[in-house]
């Protein structure tokens, strides 16, 4: 594998705390500096703004309030697009990685670290930075779009906000799921708490519980101090369990006790502690694959999906294209100092037409693209380096009888394929056909079941 572009910037005046971050993220990111006073940073800021900033909170001597840190993340924060800031705290400062991360750390590492758990936060981080600036600092994006199924999704949020149910967001890659849980948290009572996001996906089975339920010291070979889970640490908040679909079952049963017992029992520890947080999970597994009990377990499955919203495609509100068009193309014009440029009528077109099988974040990706290397008096459909689509070769196809065409026959054969994989539940076989039970019920008594 070879080593990632991102820009890694270790903000700590610990030489050899620092030269140890390096030489362990040199291996999977070709550019990581170290600086060891943040008087330093006008000079790197001048320069080019890191992707992830890994950073301590004191640096003058006798100095233990933090203060110091949290002037730099609010510096950090405040840039037109912020780096992710990882925050490196001994274990004592455990109280203060919580103010951090109220005022928008994306994580925070205790030292002595454990290097798979550092490798895998920094890892998260520049991801998050590719994928979307957060939404809760300046330069974010908001969920744009006032198309019909954006106006939906956004009366969703601001209904189920204010409660504390669980919230489940589907969806596929790119169509902004941790957009829609930070909305939900932003909506919500606690919105002055923390929002922590944790990728389930990106977290080893091994140190699961360590991760989500924290340890004791000696509960473990390199358990060298008491560290606080991200149950703790979200305290009063919400916990984002993105990716969720992607955790093993063993993880799943563990999770699943946690939530339901709303305790948790740190690795070593002898009593349980509880817990306050509000979870809103986000998964791309289509939804038939949610409910089969070998991909999922459906106990923690009815746990998680109290409300679901379901984001739709950048495909199916193609209205909202050339808002999100202008919208990027003006940040990035900014950010990179280029021209102020008009989009062609042929290039919208071309683009309101497009697929974007990547959805938003592919739209983000070739409206940088398109700012960058843009020459023109204004933008063409050939500055997003889409490539166009290929003319279909025409097929002879056979002809089908009629009656394959019916729609009533596949809507049938549909409902009976669902009923039959739910084994007659039909709650679940309505979740599975995306349909109400008042709706399955009058589509039964339709179609004479």
């Amino acid at each position: 594998m070879s080593p990632s572009t991102a820009s890694i910037l270790i903000l700590d005046d610990d030489d050899d705390v620092a030269c140890a971050a390096q030489l362990l993220l040199r291996r999977r990111h070709a550019r990581v500096a170290t600086l060891d006073d943040p008087r330093g940073l006008d000079s790197v800021l001048g320069e080019s703004v890191p992707d992830v900033v890994l950073l301590d909170f004191n640096f003058a001597p006798g100095r233990i309030d933090g203060a110091e840190g949290l002037a730099v993340l609010d510096r950090l924060r405040a840039l037109p697009r912020p780096p992710g800031v990882i925050a490196l705290t001994a274990y004592a400062d455990v109280p203060l990685a919580v103010e951090a991360l109220k005022r928008g750390a994306l994580d925070f590492i205790t030292k002595p670290w454990d290097n798979d758990r550092l490798v895998a936060a920094v890892d998260s981080a520049v991801a998050r930075r590719n994928a979307a600036a957060p939404a809760q600092g300046a330069g974010a994006s908001p969920l744009m779009g006032e198309s019909g199924p954006m106006r939906e999704l956004k009366a969703m949020i601001a209904a189920v906000a204010p409660t504390e149910a669980n919230v489940m967001v589907l969806g596929e890659n790119g169509v902004g799921k941790e957009l829609v849980a930070r909305a939900i948290h932003a909506a919500s009572g606690r919105a002055a708490g923390t929002f922590l996001a944790v990728d389930m996906g990106a977290l080893p089975e091994t140190t699961f519980e360590s991760e989500l339920f924290g340890h004791r010291k000696g509960s473990f070979t390199d358990a060298r101090a008491d560290r606080p889970g991200r149950f703790q640490a979200a305290r009063g908040g919400t916990l984002f369990l993105d990716e969720i679909g992607n955790m093993p079952l063993g993880a799943q049963a563990k999770l699943l006790t946690a939530l339901e017992r709303r305790e948790v029992t740190p690795l070593g520890a002898d009593r349980a502690e509880s817990i306050d947080v509000r979870v809103v999970s986000a998964t791309n597994l289509e939804e038939a694959r949610l409910f089969d009990p070998a991909v999922f377990r459906p106990d923690l499955l009815f746990r998680l999906n109290t409300i679901v919203l379901r984001v739709p495609p950048l495909r199916e509100r193609a209205d909202d294209i050339p808002q999100l068009l202008h919208h990027y193309l003006s940040r990035y014009e900014s950010q990179y100092g280029r021209p102020v440029r008009e989009l062609a009528p042929s290039a919208q077109e071309q683009l309101c037409a497009w697929s974007w099988p990547g959805n938003v974040r592919a739209l983000r990706h070739a409206c940088e693209r398109a700012a960058i290397l843009a020459a023109g008096p204004d933008y063409r459909f050939e500055d997003f380096g889409l490539a166009a689509p290929a003319a279909p070769i025409p097929m002879p196809v056979a002809e089908a009888p009629q009656e394959d065409f019916r729609l009533g026959a596949l809507e049938r054969e549909t409902i009976a394929a669902a009923l039959d994989k739910a084994k007659g539940n039909i709650s679940l076989a309505a979740r599975m056909l995306g349909l109400s039970r008042a709706a399955l019920y009058r589509k039964l008594g339709k179609h004479g079941f």
